[in-house]
């Protein structure tokens, strides 16, 4: 039987991109993959990673950046689908290069604002042709088809947690973290208000506060607060579906408290404020000191995904729980955050690329959850869940 094939642009040469091209290479049918990126030495190695990885051998080296529309324009008109990991303020643009050359796009966003400008290209999408699928990842994204998949579990759904985390395998105090992306996007998880759902309404949540201790097999107790994005554009869409709809971000005991300590004295501010006579922004002296404390030139980690659901089914109240632990893969060389965030987006962009998912603008929360969880099983992830009466 003849399989089809089909071409992939990955623009972002970093962590997560390798992850999506890895899984590409793997499970994609692929004919072709393009690996972009404005860093030659970033591509190159790249492209010898992943080679060395699978047996794919036409991967494509592009060094262009993100805005360079005449080469994007040339490389998007030749693939079926493109997965963007870039930083968030690419992605409008990027969306629109992808539609205008019939390729399905698909971004690890991670800014609501965007993706909800992103949405409005629905008519533009399927006037050409294409899918297009903001903000997937690990958190949002596998976790909104975690919530997805829950809520359709019951007749009648009425309240969702969610609780996520990319954490240290072995942390080490006083803050008990590591970091292993751009440590603004961390800073903007945790500053400002989160969007959820409370008594059906959508409501602004402050970031670090609801501060609760959650039990974990093997990992102990873990503390869940409050942080921004993890669930994009879902509280508007389950608003008149559930009475609750929560996202919380899980870290080691303690951490919450010191990083609550620097969010009060000012320092994740980006207004500038005068010291002895000199204009700064804190924001940019927090990161030149935090910085170098939590990053690692190669860190072991550990991604957890906690859903748990509760409402009707056959006349009963019930819970249903689903629980994903993925650790490292240190034969792969993939850490669990790259395999989280990088294969929900690969998997989006395979359905895209074949016409599984419908042509338009969508948000994660309204794709088939059980269709991409059947991908993500085949990829090895383990969804444990668990069911119980409440009454």
């Amino acid at each position: 039987m003849l399989v089809s094939k089909f071409k992939y642009a990955i623009v972002g040469a970093g962590r997560q991109g390798i992850s999506a091209a890895y899984d590409i290479a793997i499970n994609g049918d692929a004919e072709k993959i393009y690996i972009v990126d404005s860093d030659k030495d970033a591509v190159e190695k790249s492209i010898n990673f992943l080679s060395s990885k699978t047996d794919f051998k036409n991967f494509v080296p592009v060094i262009a950046s993100a805005n360079d529309k005449p080469k994007l324009s040339r490389i998007f008109s030749d693939v079926d689908a493109v997965v963007s990991a870039v930083p968030y303020y690419f992605n409008i643009e990027l969306t629109k290069l992808a539609i205008e050359n019939n390729a399905s796009f698909c971004d690890m966003g991670g800014n609501t604002p965007i993706v909800r400008e992103q949405l409005k290209f629905d008519e533009d999408a399927k006037r050409y042709g294409v899918a297009v699928v903001p903000d997937t990842g690990m958190g949002p994204g596998l976790n909104i088809t975690m919530i997805r998949y829950a809520f359709d579990q019951f007749d009648e759904a009425e309240e969702i947690f969610s609780y996520v985390g990319g954490l240290p395998l072995n942390p080490k105090p006083p803050f008990n973290y590591e970091l292993i992306f751009n440590i603004n996007g961390l800073t903007n998880e945790y500053y400002g208000n989160a969007f959820a759902v409370k008594n059906g309404m959508v409501v602004e949540v402050p970031c670090l506060t609801e501060v609760e201790e959650i039990e974990f097999e093997k990992l102990g107790t873990l503390e869940a607060a409050v942080t921004t994005g993890g669930l994009s554009t879902a509280p508007w869409y389950f608003a008149d579906k559930l009475k609750t709809l929560e996202y919380k971000t899980l870290r080691y005991p303690g951490h919450w408290e010191i990083f609550r300590a620097y969010s009060l004295l000012g320092l994740f501010s980006e207004e500038p404020v005068n010291v002895k006579g000199v204009e700064i922004v804190p924001r940019d002296v927090y990161h030149t000191l935090l910085e170098p404390k939590l990053k690692v030139q190669n860190p072991k980690d550990v991604g957890i995904m906690r859903i748990v659901a509760r409402g009707i089914k056959d006349g009963k109240r019930q819970e249903f729980t689903s629980e994903l632990v993925e650790k490292i893969d240190e034969e792969k060389q993939l850490t669990a955050m790259q395999k989280l965030t990088g294969w929900h987006s690969s998997i989006v962009a395979i359905l895209s690329a074949k016409g599984e998912i419908p042509a338009g603008a969508h948000s994660v929360e309204t794709l088939d959850a059980s269709r991409i969880l059947d991908e993500a099983k085949k990829r090895g992830f383990v969804f444990r869940e668990s069911r119980k009466p409440l009454d």
